[in-house]
């Protein structure tokens, strides 16, 4: 049985150097899956991390103790997308079977759909909880920008976009940032109806947004782009930091907490 493991409280700043990085080792490798992984995340304060996959799997892993603590197969609606909600075994995830895109808030504990989030009209490519209560947003190919509470099955508010969006929340939930078209927009979680208070140009690059970012502690934002572009930006004056590319077939998901400084 799985059950909730209470808050860690022993958070450690690394600054990941070269060094570092060279001295790491694998430690484990899990080979069971028949699918590209499409979707990964750690919860906030446990040892967990879930995945998702193309072989229609969702997957709870103790990450201390190195186990697969769960599988849970979603053979009718597929599975694209998942994030934790702040409860360690429960989680909010897309649809990949091309007829329906609504969004299931499930237990793994006991495999149930404890709510379904009907409102987008084609594949759902961002999906971002934010940390402080229980409101998350989700980006869609139908172009809107939903924003949801999870007690409430209607979407709480919409934004409309010109393009693939890329959506994140910051650590503290006051601010979430919506990626498109070459630039990076920022809104008040508070008073997103205003419209953005920033918007950041990514040094003009307009390919399709994939992944953004913010660092933990809110001065950087990481963005990748479908054409295999990365970059790292300052949260505050949108000032270009770092950029890379990364030459291979698709860059579909990059998570990386920042050591800003």
């Amino acid at each position: 049985m799985v059950g909730p493991q209470s808050e860690r409280e022993d958070k450690v700043s690394l600054e990941l150097t070269e060094e570092i990085i060279q001295s790491m080792e694998i430690g484990m490798v899990f080979k069971d899956y028949s699918g590209r992984i499409s979707s990964m995340d750690f919860h906030r304060t446990s040892g967990y991390l879930v995945t998702a996959s193309e072989d229609e799997s969702i997957r709870l892993y103790d990450v201390s103790s190195a186990t697969c603590l769960k599988t849970i197969n979603s053979k009718k609606y597929g599975v694209d997308l998942v994030c934790f909600t702040s409860h360690p075994t429960t989680v909010i995830y897309s649809s990949k079977n091309g007829w329906d895109e609504s969004l299931r808030l499930l237990s793994l504990h006991d495999n149930k759909y404890l709510r379904y989030f009907k409102g987008h009209h084609d594949r759902v490519v961002s999906l971002s909880l934010n940390s402080r209560n229980e409101s998350f947003i989700s980006g869609s190919l139908d172009r809107t920008v939903l924003l949801w509470d999870q007690r409430a099955e209607k979407c709480q508010g919409l934004l409309r976009v010109q393009g693939r969006p890329a959506i994140s929340y910051d650590d503290q939930g006051l601010v979430f940032a919506i990626a498109f078209g070459g630039y990076i927009r920022m809104f008040d979680a508070r008073m997103y109806e205003k419209g953005p208070f920033e918007i950041f140009s990514v040094g003009g690059d307009v390919s399709d947004a994939n992944v953004v970012k913010f660092s933990n502690d809110g001065r950087l934002m990481l963005l990748t782009t479908m054409d295999g572009h990365i970059h790292v930006l300052d949260s505050f004056r949108g000032t270009h930091v770092q950029g890379m590319v990364v030459h291979m077939l698709g860059v579909y998901a990059v998570e990386k907490k920042l050591q800003a400084g």
